[in-house]
């Protein structure tokens, strides 16, 4: 059978990439195109547009870049007019995904959806589309199940959360080989995963490198984004304490000891990785004052949001300065405060579901398509 897959983002390239690994075990014969990155481009078939040239953050970027997103659309819908595919997979990314639903319903193609878009989040109202224009909804928040299918009356499956099998299924890491092959020291590793788009890096990297002078016995790691070149974060490597890795982001999570995380879906990796974690969040000023207005929940990181209370401290706009960070971040060296952190990770991991979410979703498209 024919699949298309659309993945806007580095996290939906992730997920891709593991539920286009399980598509071709259900179905070995499987012609899959995709909009996605580089891990669904080494899975296999035929990536049209990489998620590089998609990325776009908040109001005010969309609307700068608005032509660009409107040109993507019309590509997007002429290569699956061309691909003629028996069924459409959309990973989260909804701004576009939706139009493209949309579309693809009045053809008849049938349309999956793997990830929901955070419509409780905020945009609400984008269930009377979700339930005109998408045939199958597959969820990986236990909460989202509840959403759907009690508020809205719109069935869905819980799949469980794949991130759990992508951590879980990837060989260890040995630190000590980990900082000898990457050039680090002895000292304790402080991660910094400052997102993957080059306007919110430089914005997190600034106020996360600022209090970099005050801990000198750790080293700082970037984590940096596979969507970015090299070149792009030379400017912030200044001094023998702050380090760069590229496309190791996992295996860093694996060896550090604490973490300072821009708000996204690395937030919950981290959480998983069991290391400490400060979740920081500064953006456009603009967007930030239309996006205050508009989401209403108490929580911007999954990990909170999952567990329905303060498991990590969260700093947004204001509070994310460089007093702020040195002061959280001290807390998570603190062995007692630790503790009660990694508690609530291992509870977090029971509310996610277990293993198998990949293989279950691609089960249920191929079974529900052919």
């Amino acid at each position: 059978m024919k699949y298309y897959i659309i993945a806007g983002e580095a996290s939906g390239d992730l997920h891709g990439s593991n539920l286009m690994k399980n598509i071709f075990k259900q179905d070995p014969e499987a012609e899959i195109r995709f909009w996605g990155g580089d891990l669904m481009q080494q899975t296999g078939g035929t990536l049209v547009k990489h998620y590089r040239d998609l990325a776009f953050m908040g109001f005010a970027e969309v609307l700068m870049n608005l032509k660009t997103i409107l040109n993507n659309i019309k590509i997007c819908k002429a290569d699956i007019l061309s691909f003629q595919p028996d069924v459409i997979i959309y990973i989260d990314y909804p701004g576009f995904n939706m139009r493209i639903a949309e579309w693809a319903k009045k053809l008849g193609i049938r349309n999956h959806y793997y990830i929901s878009p955070q419509i409780w989040a905020w945009k609400e109202n984008r269930i009377k589309a979700i339930k005109r224009d998408v045939d199958k909804m597959y969820v990986i928040l236990p909460f989202e199940k509840d959403f759907y299918e009690k508020k809205h009356h719109f069935p869905v499956e819980f799949v469980g959360h794949p991130l759990i099998d992508a951590i879980h299924n990837r060989p260890k890491t040995d630190a000590a080989q980990f900082k000898k092959e990457n050039g680090l020291d002895e000292r304790p590793i402080i991660a910094l995963l400052p997102g993957s788009r080059k306007q919110e890096i430089s914005k997190m990297l600034s106020e996360m490198l600022a209090v970099m002078t005050y801990f000198p016995n750790y080293q700082f790691v970037i984590a940096g984004a596979p969507s970015q070149e090299f070149s792009f974060y030379q400017q912030f490597l200044t001094n023998d304490q702050v380090h760069f890795i590229s496309n190791k982001t996992y295996d860093l999570l694996s060896v550090a000891h604490a973490a300072l995380v821009t708000s996204g879906t690395a937030t919950l990796e981290t959480a998983l990785f069991k290391v400490p974690e400060v979740v920081l969040y500064k953006g456009n000023w603009i967007s930030y004052q239309i996006a205050k207005r508009v989401i209403t929940l108490k929580y911007i990181s999954l990990v909170n949001l999952i567990m329905d209370k303060e498991v990590v401290t969260e700093l947004i706009q204001d509070d994310c300065n460089p007093k702020r960070i040195k002061t959280e971040l001290e807390k998570l060296l603190d062995p007692e405060y630790r503790s009660a952190v990694l508690n609530n990770y291992d509870l977090l991991e029971e509310k996610l579901g277990g293993e198998g979410a990949s293989e279950k979703t691609a089960r249920l498209i191929y079974t529900a398509v052919k």
